[in-house]
């Protein structure tokens, strides 16, 4: 008998794109999900996700009572959470409605994972690392982009290949941050003091076709959505030139991970990993421009200098030691995203009124 999963969030760009790559990859495997459909855009994966058999619970995690009517599982993969660094200040959420949905409702999932046995795996995030630490890497200019300067004493968890999970996650990392590394420290918690598996698989940016194009959340989608409508777009900080730079991943390429995560009797040396593109799929908001005039002409952008707050101007995600644990590597290079969400965007022309930007 195929194994139990349940995902939460699973109407999301990310739980929904896992459910539909696994069900692909695994013969025999049951999946079922919660979700509450308060993220604009989240309704429109509902039908397609039952379509290929899968159970949706329309229920709030933040709710402990909708973990009642829920089956039995394996396993449990948590990509319910609001992702925006900028939660809780940016006057679209308050501070408790954001330890509320990223904490508390861990807390819920976990007490569910005790009662009825299920591994737990934690969709986690790079920004749990700290701004501080982050901004105080000395990065310069070259060609479009920001690059380390070579020379420069690195702190512990800093190498070429980018941030690895012994960086600092010394406060301030952001609500977001504190919520999701909380998060984190307390599925240990659990797992150890109750005796059911637990992985934490820190994230890098997640970007791919279908996802809400927002600039706090999704902002390969974003950007690509608002280049071809011709939409406003403006760098902002660091001098306004667009050399800030990110990794990116395709949700989908975590699957082989998760399928040798949720094996019986599955163990490792480490329980937290991180989960990146890597150097390799890393691209600055100018070089992303470069890619969207290549594709669809010149257009206006605008610049504002001034810094906003937990911006950091470089952040890869360094993951050797998921690749030397689990064999596991980005499969979908970075230009197969963009080309991905561009075809998307061109078959979707109200992408951006749908993920609720405009």
């Amino acid at each position: 008998m195929g194994k139990k999963v349940l995902i939460t969030g699973i109407c999301g760009f990310v739980g929904s794109t896992l459910a539909k790559s696994w069900l692909d990859a695994e013969a025999g495997l049951e999946i079922c999900g919660i979700d509450n459909f308060i993220r604009q855009g989240s309704e429109n994966n509902r039908v397609e996700l039952q379509k290929l058999g899968i159970k949706l619970f329309h229920g709030d995690i933040r709710t402990a009572s909708d973990f009642e009517s829920l089956p039995p599982v394996d396993w449990v993969i948590d990509a319910a959470a609001n992702p925006s660094v900028l939660a809780g200040i940016d006057g679209q959420t308050s501070s408790r409605q954001l330890v509320e949905h990223n904490l508390f409702g861990t807390v819920n999932i976990l007490e569910y994972c005790k009662r009825c046995n299920a591994g737990f795996i934690l969709i986690s995030t790079s920004r749990v690392h700290s701004i501080s630490a982050l901004s105080e890497i000395k990065v310069e200019p070259y060609d479009k982009a920001f690059r380390l300067i070579q020379g420069q004493d690195f702190p512990v968890g800093l190498t070429n290949a980018g941030i690895s999970e012994s960086f600092s996650t010394a406060p301030p990392i952001s609500l977001y941050g504190s919520t999701k590394l909380a998060s984190e420290a307390l599925a240990l918690e659990y797992g150890e003091t109750f005796g059911f598996p637990v992985w934490i698989n820190r994230c890098g940016v997640l970007a791919g076709a279908g996802q809400f194009g927002r600039p706090d959340q999704g902002i390969f989608a974003f950007w690509i959505n608002s280049w071809l409508r011709q939409k406003p777009l403006r760098y902002i900080g660091f001098g306004g030139k667009g050399h800030q730079v990110r990794d990116a991943l395709h949700p989908r390429d975590l699957i082989p991970l998760l399928r040798k995560q949720t094996t019986p009797g599955a163990s490792a040396p480490a329980r937290v990993v991180n989960i990146g593109g890597g150097e390799e799929n890393a691209m600055s908001l100018a070089e992303l421009s470069s890619w969207c005039r290549s594709r669809y002409g010149e257009r206006f952008l605008g610049c504002d200098p001034e810094l906003r707050r937990f911006d950091i101007p470089w952040l890869i995600m360094d993951s050797t030691v998921a690749g030397d644990i689990w064999g596991w590597r980005p499969e979908t290079c970075i230009e197969d995203i963009l080309d991905e969400i561009a075809v998307h965007a061109e078959n979707h022309p109200d992408w951006l009124e749908l993920s609720g930007c405009i």
